[in-house]
This record gives C-alpha cells, structure tokens and sequence, in this order.
C-alpha cells in the first residue's frame, strides 16, 4: 500500500512538473522555424489582393514583453508594378516599434526595402512610415529575410539590406 501511494505521489509530481513547464513563459528573442510554422499565416490580404506568404522566407522576434513581431516574404506577382516595387512582405506587430527611431503602432502592414529606403504601408498600401535602410557588406550568407539579434534591439535583413526595430 505504500509502495502504490508513493508511485501514485511521484506520478502526481512528474504531471504536475510537466503542467508547469507548458505554461512556463516562452523566452524572449528570435523565433525558431518550428514557433513561425504554427504563427506565420500562409495567406496575406494587401491592397486588394491576396497573396502566398513564403514561410520558407519569414522571421520573427518575442520581446520581453511577450508581444510578437513577425515578418515574412509574399509572392508579389499580380501587383501593380507601383505596388510591387515596393511591397516585399508582411509586418505583423502586437507592440509599438522603434524603427531607426521612427514609432509604428501595433497592427497589420506591408513593407519593402526600395532605393535605399524601408517603407512600411498600411493594408490599402498607403505609406505609414519611411526611414534610410542601411547595408551591412560583411553579411553572410546573404539570405532574402531574416532577423538578427542585437542587444536589446533587432535588425531586420533583406539580403544585405536591414533596419533597426526594437519595443518601445
């Protein structure tokens, strides 16, 4: 009898640790590929249009906070050569941004790296925010998105071309 209780206590433990464990807070920083899998949406409505988001090409970042930053490629194709010369992917934010000092409000955006600019549009592909891209020649290797930590802030790659973001 007290062989069973004790094994029925130690099981109780064993659950009760791996409860906890589930519900521990996620960690801050970049994402991994298995995290964007299950948040990154496969589809993005833009200017009218929907279009394939290329999980292959996406990045994402929990700040301490917890709030999401997500970013990924779409397939362009079918834009306005106007809107496509500017629209790259989708920026999906849960918490204000810093960018190269510039604040963006939480939501749901557009953005693009285009002549040495990063233009962020609202979903009817209007400017919300444009700051200067920087380049980073020693970059490799050199991939179409991903994002990069650094310190307290993140940069934000499109091939060698990146921005600053961090939570305000």
């Amino acid at each position: 009898m007290r062989l069973r209780t004790s094994a029925i206590a130690l099981a109780a433990v064993a659950a009760l640790a791996l409860l906890a464990g589930a519900q521990a807070p996620a960690a801050k920083g970049v994402l991994p590929a298995a995290e964007l899998k299950q948040l990154v949406p496969s589809n993005f409505f833009f200017a009218g249009k929907t279009a394939a988001v290329q999980l292959r090409n996406s990045a994402g970042v929990r700040f301490a906070s917890g709030k999401l930053l997500l970013a990924a490629l779409v397939d362009t194709a079918g834009y306005s050569s106007a809107i496509e010369e500017k629209y790259q992917g989708l920026l999906i934010t849960e918490a204000p941004l810093s960018i190269e000092g510039s604040t963006l409000k939480p939501g749901v955006y557009g953005f693009g790296f285009s002549k040495g600019k990063f233009i962020v549009m609202d979903v009817a592909a209007n400017d919300e925010l444009s700051v200067a891209a920087q380049t980073d020649e020693k970059v490799k290797p050199v991939m179409p998105l991903k994002i990069v930590e650094q310190g307290e802030s993140y940069r934000l790659y499109a091939g060698k071309s990146f921005v600053t973001v961090k939570a305000e």
